[in-house]
């Protein structure tokens, strides 16, 4: 199997990427991956490093919006896996425009291409922000969309398009929507990242409005085990969430942030709450449990604190990008 897996330097991208070629999915093991990337501020080939040196392992510096690079690496692909995003909320209040081209006319490129080319499957990466809030209770597939921020509403418009082209063409496209995802090599602007390495340094972590907004954890591996059984097993047309099973409010994860740190509340700075922060994420992933098998194998404690420690033995991966 070929496969060509865009965003595959960024965060959960590129654990994809080194899941597949290290053997940790056996679904996919043997399968070539040619891996586009921009290497925008969040894309690091850094990130590849380990399977840096797999001869199974292509990497292409290029923007997904870039029609005829696209419409080439499309040749002879078996699979797309779509990562490729501007995923930070914060920065899509600030200027929307990035998120509109790289994940509704970028997600448009790569399905036309993908039309064009005969690409047997599409897996379409997406997030349960594209459901808005939700008090009480969890949202199911087909819930509908109500997306609070840019960032979301562009990630909205691109599962849109994933599902025209599927009812329009009939082309194989399956969409995935996870919850807040954790673990090594994430970008240090997240809340998790952020707050680990502000406090290894001794440093205030900025904690929006009241901390009682609600989020469901999931580790990347567990993500990306998930992505494989859609890929592999999953059925034309469908939408998958994939969660975690550990919801936290914003207060609580900085608690455990603070105890496995050995820090205390003096270093956590309420700061001004972001606009229209949403209350509370809650994705119902029964289909995928019960139709692929899915469930999440880490242990939210044990994951939370071996992520700790990866960062803290990683300052050579971090340091460089928050200095930059």
């Amino acid at each position: 199997m070929r496969l060509l897996v865009t965003g595959g330097a960024g965060f959960i991208g590129s654990t994809f990427v080194r899941r597949v070629l290290q053997g940790a999915e056996p679904t996919l093991v043997g399968a070539e991956v040619v891996v586009l990337d921009k290497l925008t501020y969040a894309g690091n080939e850094a990130n590849l490093a380990p399977v840096a040196t797999n001869p199974a392992l292509h990497f292409v510096k290029g923007d997904i919006t870039e029609g005829p690079l696209v419409a080439d690496l499309m040749v002879g692909i078996d699979a797309v896996v779509h990562f490729a995003a501007e995923s930070h909320v914060d920065r899509s209040i600030l200027g929307a425009d990035p998120f509109v081209l790289t994940n509704v006319v970028g997600t448009q490129i790569l399905l036309q291409a993908a039309l064009v080319a005969g690409v047997p499957r599409f897996v379409h990466i997406s997030t349960d922000e594209v459901y808005g809030s939700i008090e009480s209770g969890s949202w199911s597939e087909n819930h509908p969309l109500e997306p609070n921020s840019p960032y979301s509403a562009s990630k909205a418009g691109g599962d849109l398009l994933a599902r025209a082209y599927a009812r329009t063409h009939g082309m194989d496209v399956r969409i995935t929507r996870c919850s807040n995802n954790y673990g090594p090599y994430q970008y240090p602007e997240k809340v998790i990242p952020l707050f680990v390495t502000n406090l290894l340094d001794g440093l205030a972590v900025p904690l929006y409005g009241d901390g009682l907004n609600v989020r469901d954890w999931l580790h990347v591996d567990d993500h990306c085990r998930g992505i494989a059984l859609v890929l592999q097993s999953g059925r034309a047309g469908e939408i998958y969430n994939i969660g975690g099973g550990t919801e936290l409010t914003n207060t609580e994860l900085t608690g455990l942030l603070l105890d496995a740190l050995g820090a205390d509340w003096s270093q956590v700075q309420p700061v001004v709450d972001r606009k229209a922060h949403d209350r509370r994420y809650s994705v119902d992933w029964t289909k995928i449990r019960t139709q692929l098998g899915y469930a999440p194998q880490a242990d939210f404690v044990q994951g939370l604190a071996e992520t700790v420690r990866w960062y803290a033995e990683h300052r050579d991966w971090w340091e460089p990008l928050k200095a930059a």
